[in-house]
Parts: C-alpha cells; sequence; structure tokens
C-alpha cells in the first residue's frame, strides 16, 4: 500500500497523527511542520534524541533579549519564581492541547517586551496577542506573578518582589524555549520539557523564600 501523505512511496510506519500508515520520508519531512505529532509517537521521540540544538544563526538576536543579564545567583535565588512560571506554562500547556513551543515563546516574549517596557518608561502596554492560546498562556504566567505577590505578602508582610526579576525570569525561560524547541512550526519539544518538570498527578505550592521554604513539589 502507498504512504497516506504522499501516495507515491511505500508506507512503512503507523502515523498517530494522519491515523494511516505512511512512509519514513514524508514522516521525517512533515513530523512537527504539517503533522501535529503527540509526544508519545515513537517515531518522534527517537528523532528527539538525535536532534541537535538550533544554531544560534537561526534565532533572532533581538528575541533573545541579550541586553538583560540574567546571573546565575539569579537563579539560585530566585529558583522559586522561575520554577512557579515554569509551572504555569505546564498548567496552560495541560489546559490546552494545540499549544506548541511558537505558542509558549510568543506569550513568554510578549511579557518580556511589556515588563521591559513599564521598567523604562512606566508605561503599562501589551501587544495584543495572535490566537486565544496564547493569550491563555500569558494570563496564566501573569496569574502565577500576582499568586506569588499574595504568598510573599501573606508570609513577610510584604512583597519583595521587583518587575525586574519578573523580567530576568520571563528571560531565562524564553532564551530556555528557544533552545529546547526544534523551531518547527508544530513542534513542542518545550513543551514537552516543562511537562517533565510537573508530572501531570503532581501540583505546586508557591511560597516565598522564609525560612528556606520555595515551591514545593509533594
Amino acid at each position: 500500500m502507498s504512504c497516506a501523505i504522499c501516495e507515491i512511496r511505500k508506507e512503512k510506519r503507523f502515523c498517530p497523527a494522519v491515523h494511516g500508515r505512511i512512509c519514513p520520508q514524508c514522516c521525517g519531512e512533515q513530523r512537527e511542520v504539517s503533522l501535529d505529532c503527540p509526544l508519545d509517537c515513537p517515531y518522534l521521540r527517537q528523532a528527539r534524541e538525535h536532534e541537535r540544538p538550533r544554531p544560534a544563526d537561526q534565532i533572532d538576536p533581538a528575541g533573545l533579549f541579550l541586553q538583560v543579564e540574567v546571573s546565575d545567583q539569579f537563579m539560585y535565588e530566585k529558583e522559586h519564581l522561575l520554577m512557579g512560571l515554569t509551572y504555569a506554562l505546564a498548567k496552560s500547556a495541560r489546559a490546552d492541547r494545540s499549544v506548541n513551543d511558537q505558542d509558549l515563546i510568543a506569550a513568554l516574549s510578549m511579557l518580556a517586551q511589556s515588563y521591559e517596557r513599564r521598567l523604562s518608561s512606566g508605561l503599562h502596554y501589551e501587544e495584543p496577542l495572535t490566537s486565544d492560546s496564547r493569550r491563555s498562556v500569558a494570563a496564566e504566567v501573569e496569574a502565577m506573578v500576582k499568586e506569588y505577590r499574595a504568598a510573599e505578602q501573606q508570609h513577610v508582610g510584604h512583597s519583595t518582589l521587583r518587575q525586574s526579576d519578573v523580567l530576568k525570569a520571563l528571560v531565562f525561560l524564553l532564551r530556555l524555549g528557544y533552545g529546547r524547541t526544534s523551531g518547527r512550526p508544530k513542534s513542542r519539544a518545550f513543551v514537552e520539557f516543562v511537562f517533565a518538570q510537573f508530572p501531570e498527578k503532581e501540583s505546586v505550592v508557591v511560597a516565598p523564600q522564609e525560612a528556606g521554604s520555595r515551591i514545593i513539589l509533594p
């Protein structure tokens, strides 16, 4: 029988994205391009093992916010914040299974631009996002920031979280996203990464760093 995609070459493997059998060439060429590959597809997982990091020249330097310094000390001190925001990404992607890497990156980029604008000019303005999925991701991240501030207020009487801290955390996750994604239009490698940090049956409690407290993973 012929491939369900090209209808020319011989089919050799089952593709869960098309619910039919396809040839290896179409699998390789259309994987996460025209095909919505489920994360548990064995051929996708095999390809992940051999994927190389995206070349730096394929990433727009402006998108990495190179003017924002994210030090090792910041990542250590704000580990709880970083994990909270990562959890927000995972939560939003689980709520909408159509969310892909580009959606997470677009939402993080918009929020980073917004926080940078607040710091430089005081203006609170956010560029409109192009899809409901991306707006939902951004809303979940913003909700986590508010939750974190409220937790600080409850535990220490005031919030120490600065807008510059949120910007650095967003930029860190944005750079992580660019480094994790394959760059294909429907890539979900970054989505898979954030899922792995928070398995579906686990939950998170966000708490400020007081007496050693941090994000708690049951």
